[in-house]
């Protein structure tokens, strides 16, 4: 099978300074190409040069003709006055899809994303539903190829569901960085690393993420053999050119030079197979309290809604726990509640005294205009770290950056360059608990490897909100689940919550299977499912003849267009072509009403289109 994109021996550089050279890899249909790497070694430049919004500095991308990419950024962002609809729209015109399907694509679509409002505003959604809405608007276009830069980030657990579903049923190759574990383990049909420690740079292997791992532990296992045997044969050599060599003779001087290239190649060995890591150790402090935060019968309001109500749990010293829930359920706010910036509607919070609290919030606000000396050392050039003072070079440098970067604005920094400059002041505040929420956004699997240990070897309680059930399964000792409806459940681990909430699904299903199915007519009918008013029912049960008389509409309307007496008259042409457009929309909102009420009612069949 000829591959649909060929990439021959690229690289790019800005400036002197190469972020990657001379990468060669290629994209079949139906791939899942998950694309890993350190921070900084050009993951989402290489994305972007996929998708021809980055030039390359040397080599060479060839594509299959005709060839549609749809690319998802990082950073999910809407214009002011964008509403949910208007984006798919806009998407949708400028796809392939032929116009007579355009209705059937955009209910479906937005229906299995879990869209109910289309007309909010885009720019007024929480960042997990901006990128929902980020992925549909590339999904709607029909692409070959889906480019996605960090789809995780921000979508709650449900989210990331939602999208491992879409990429299994998707029709299209996929490129996707992440650092997302299990995400990868659960999509990705092929793996690559993008990483200097390879000798092209690149590392790739057929198939997920545990696969991949497997081949990186033999290549390094190789790569430490072959070091080895080089340490001895440099020694040797060396040892040989104490003695005395000497180059008069043409054997002595081939060995002189060939000592030479043996020692220039343990050298780029050496500096390929050295990798830096980040130096992350959190500071408990020695308090003795055994219960450092207690809640009881706790209910929080906003508006009309409950995000939880009743909930008893205590805080105690050591406990690790992961807080999961849906978009929405108030884990952020929960989080607040506990720092004393919100009050609870009703109920009561008791904190041990003079609790230190230190929390991570995943707004992650930082002065940008500042350096990144004054970021990481605000007062003066040093900072003091476990009772130790130490220059802020190298407190910089435990976090991997260089001398040269103390100087440079904090706005310069990537997505998770920034992450570790909020982690480095953290570390500095002695803590009795750690508030962490969502802190593995941005950054790459050997930082989060470090975190990882550091959560699990800090004496301190923490709570962690994260989306990365990898982090979730070795880290938290308890989980507390929030349900979106009010509810709240704690569980000896997050398997636990899965197991609990795949429960609740399959009694949810069962009961609407018990149902008695409304019958597809137009007339009255009962209840078709528990969760449709009798009014609702009724329209459910007459909506498939109402979508198929609209589209009806629609095609005479199209006929009228493209009759000749029509298109030749001008104030008749107008008219008709409004005509058109009110059928269009009025065949939209039919699809949209139809989306929301199968899911309220559960899973049954899907209109016929015509």
């Amino acid at each position: 099978m000829p591959p649909i994109i060929n990439v021959q021996g690229i690289s790019k550089a800005f400036g002197a300074k190469p972020l990657f050279q001379d990468v060669s890899f290629t994209v079949l249909e139906g791939d899942r190409l998950g694309l890993i790497g350190p921070n900084g070694s050009g993951k989402s430049t290489l994305l972007r040069i996929l998708a021809g919004m980055e030039e390359l500095s040397a080599g060479n991308v060839a594509m299959r003709k005709r060839l549609r990419l749809s690319y998802v950024a990082q950073d999910s962002k809407f214009k002011p006055g964008d509403t949910v609809r208007s984006v798919v729209e806009r998407a949708l015109e400028r796809s392939a899809t032929p116009d007579s399907e355009h209705g059937a694509h955009f209910a479906e679509t937005l229906g299995r994303a879990g869209f109910e409002n289309l007309e909010v505003a885009a720019a007024a959604l929480s960042g997990g539903w901006e990128k929902r809405l980020a992925i549909v608007e590339a999904l709607v276009q029909a692409p070959d190829v889906l480019l996605l830069d960090e789809p995780t980030n921000h979508l709650d657990l449900a989210g990331i569901d939602w999208l491992e579903t879409l990429l299994d049923e998707g029709g299209f190759a996929c490129v996707v960085v992440s650092h997302d574990r299990y995400f990868l383990e659960n999509v990705a049909t092929e793996m690559a690393e993008l990483s200097s420690v390879y000798p092209d740079g690149l590392m790739r292997v057929r198939g997920n993420y545990s696969a991949f791992l497997e081949k990186k532990e033999e290549f390094l296992h190789a790569q430490s053999k072959r070091q080895e045997a080089l340490e001895n044969l440099v020694h040797s050599e060396i040892e040989w050119l104490r003695r005395g060599a000497k180059a008069r003779t043409r054997k002595s001087k081939a060995r002189i030079d060939k000592a030479g290239e043996l020692i220039g190649e343990l050298a780029d060995l050496n500096a390929r197979t050295r990798s830096a890591t980040a130096q992350i150790d959190f500071s408990a402090t020695e308090r003795k309290t055994k219960r450092l935060i207690e809640l009881q019968n706790v209910t929080y309001e906003i508006g009309n809604r409950t995000l939880f109500e009743g909930l008893n749990f205590i805080v105690s010293a050591g406990m690790r726990v992961g807080l999961v829930g849906p978009n929405g359920s108030g884990k952020t706010t929960l989080l607040r509640l506990l720092t004393g910036e919100r009050s609870p509607a009703r109920g009561e919070i008791r904190r041990a005294d003079w609790l230190r609290i230190v929390y991570f919030d995943q707004s992650r606000q930082l002065d940008t205009t500042m350096t990144l000396r004054r970021a990481l050392a605000p007062d003066a050039d040093s900072v003091v770290y476990q009772d130790r003072v130490i220059h802020v070079a190298a407190w910089a440098a435990k976090f991997l950056f260089t001398g040269e970067q103390l100087n440079q604005p904090v706005e310069r920094l990537s997505g998770g360059e920034r992450a570790r400059v909020l982690i480095a002041q953290l570390m500095l505040q002695p803590a009795d608990i750690l508030l962490l929420d969502e802190p593995t956004n941005d950054l790459d699997i050997p930082t989060l490897d470090i975190l990882e240990e550091s959560l699990l070897e800090f004496r301190g309680s923490l709570i962690l909100v994260t989306h990365d059930r990898y982090m979730l399964d070795r880290v938290a000792t308890t989980v507390l689940g929030l349900d979106g409806q009010g509810g709240a459940e704690s569980f000896a681990d997050y398997s636990q919550w899965e197991s609990w909430q795949a429960q609740r699904a399959a009694v949810v299903q069962a009961t609407d299977r018990a149902a008695p199915v409304a019958p597809r007519s137009s007339g009255p009918s009962p209840p078709a499912k528990k969760k449709l008013s009798y009014l609702e029912a009724r329209e459910y049960a007459g909506i498939e003849q109402r979508i198929a008389e609209a589209e009806r509409v629609l095609a005479s309307k199209r006929a009228e267009l493209e009759n000749p007496a029509i298109a030749s008259d001008g104030p008749r042409l107008v008219v008709v072509q409004a005509e058109m457009e009110a059928a269009q929309k009025n065949l939209d909102k039919l699809y949209a009403r139809w989306a929301e009420l199968e899911e309220r009612a559960g899973s049954v069949p899907q209109p016929r289109t015509r």
